[in-house]
């Protein structure tokens, strides 16, 4: 299953910046506009947890 449409319209990203994300739905992922944190969604739930985001440039677990 695929995030929502509308879901993914007011997601923002928790930093001070509050950036649009934008979905990747092969990797299951949701990366910030600005900062370029990249965000898991595990169940099709967004996990927007900094401390559980990559950086940029950091590899994938």
């Amino acid at each position: 299953m695929a995030l929502d449409s509308q879901l993914l319209d007011i997601l923002a990203c928790p930093d001070t910046h509050h950036a649009p994300l934008t979905y990747d739905a092969g990797a299951q992922t949701l990366t910030c506009t600005e900062c370029g944190r990249v965000f898991e969604v595990r169940d099709d739930i967004p996990v927007l947890l900094l401390d559980e985001a990559r950086q940029p440039g950091s590899e994938a677990s």
